[in-house]
């Protein structure tokens, strides 16, 4: 084909489609090699693509999660800082975009972003089980000036802060402000995204919170009691602060160590202070992902019980009627030869469970 007369019916031929399992080795290895922020991995929620022209590879994407913090962002949609919470799900973050070396021709950045505007909604919903409302992506304006998200219609909101992600959490100092664009993927975007009735945006469970900072300060004191199970040499974190900030990470809706180290990983130097961080060389520092993983499985279950009644009664929601719960466990035999049955109290209003035992045979 003569390149040099890539026309608009050639271009129709462009085709979108998620990477299959054994595309993606080759997949992170190019985005490795060509992409000037390298490979990203495949963490939470997260669809990569590929752009193809008669089975030849065009482009890469990847569309994972939203930004956590976004000031330009939130404004425009008309969040604050606790309607944002639980609702992050429904924006997706374009967080890598590649066209391949050879294929650097005239709107084809613009055809392959469209038609990944035009099946992302399906595939996500597919995929994850929730609507998705809005795509976001960040420019380095030192890189490139967004020309491929202006010719598909994306909408310039302005410029981040220009704080970079640390392991400490924030640079201390503002160094390159990024651009911010956003794609809707609905009508009246600021509508959906603020909606009060959860289950219109099919949203599934409690409405998770945001940590005030009374609650990140109690939350270390609930742990204050629980033994501390791992040797005395090489502790860096106290067990009551990386019990707090996991128990906090959850509370806010994080699932899984990475997501809980990520949060943490996020917190500014304020929030870690509440939490009672460690501090070293003037930055607070937080656990890692290996030392929360370490802790959580050595603990007793019955001491995290108690320290999290401890947090309930303190902070959680009044219930009025109380319901209790009982199942047996297929083929959990106990050391006495019976099955093993289990007895969960859950609030009506709080959703809490205040408590879930191991109880004796019914005779």
């Amino acid at each position: 084909m003569d390149w040099g007369k890539f026309t608009s019916e050639a271009l129709s031929e462009v085709q979108v489609r998620p990477v299959e399992r054994s595309e993606e080795e080759r997949y992170q290895e190019q985005m490795a090699r060509h992409h000037y922020l390298g490979a990203l991995a495949k963490i939470g929620e997260t669809v990569w693509y590929v752009a193809t022209w008669r089975e030849q590879w065009v482009a890469q994407l990847s569309i994972s999660a939203a930004a956590l913090k976004c000031g330009v962002r939130d404004r425009w949609i008309g969040w604050d800082f606790r309607s944002q919470y639980g609702r992050l799900k429904l924006i997706a973050n374009n967080s890598r975009f590649l066209i391949l070396p050879e294929w650097h021709w005239p709107n084809v950045g613009s055809r392959v972003l469209s038609l990944t505007e035009r099946r992302v909604v399906a595939d996500w919903q597919a995929r994850f089980g929730h609507p998705l409302l809005l795509l976001e992506t960040f420019v380095d304006p030192r890189q490139f000036h967004g020309g491929v998200y202006r010719a598909a219609n994306w909408i310039e909101l302005g410029l981040t802060q220009g704080y970079r992600r640390t392991r400490e959490g924030y640079s201390a100092e503002a160094e390159a402000p990024k651009r911010v664009f956003v794609r809707p993927l609905c009508r009246t975007p600021q509508v959906q995204l603020t909606h009060p009735d959860r289950a219109h945006l099919q949203l599934t469970g409690a409405a998770k919170i945001m940590l005030n900072a009374d609650q990140m300060r109690q939350l270390p004191q609930c742990f204050t009691m629980i033994p501390d199970p791992r040797r005395a040499q090489g502790r860096r974190h106290r067990l009551p602060v990386v019990l707090g900030i996991a128990a906090g990470a959850t509370l806010c809706g994080m699932r899984g160590y990475k997501a809980i180290s990520n949060w943490a990983d996020a917190l500014g130097q304020k929030a870690r202070e509440r939490f009672g961080c460690r501090r070293e060389k003037g930055q607070y520092l937080v656990p890692s992902e290996s030392v929360i993983r370490d802790c959580l499985v050595r603990i007793e279950p019955d001491a995290m019980d108690g320290a999290l009644n401890t947090w309930n009664q303190a902070w959680g929601t009044q219930d009025e009627a109380l319901a209790l719960d009982g199942k047996t466990m297929k083929n959990a035999i106990d050391e006495t030869g019976e099955q093993a049955h289990i007895l969960s109290v859950v609030g009506h209003d709080s959703k809490t469970c205040y408590a879930q035992k191991k109880s004796a045979p019914y005779r």
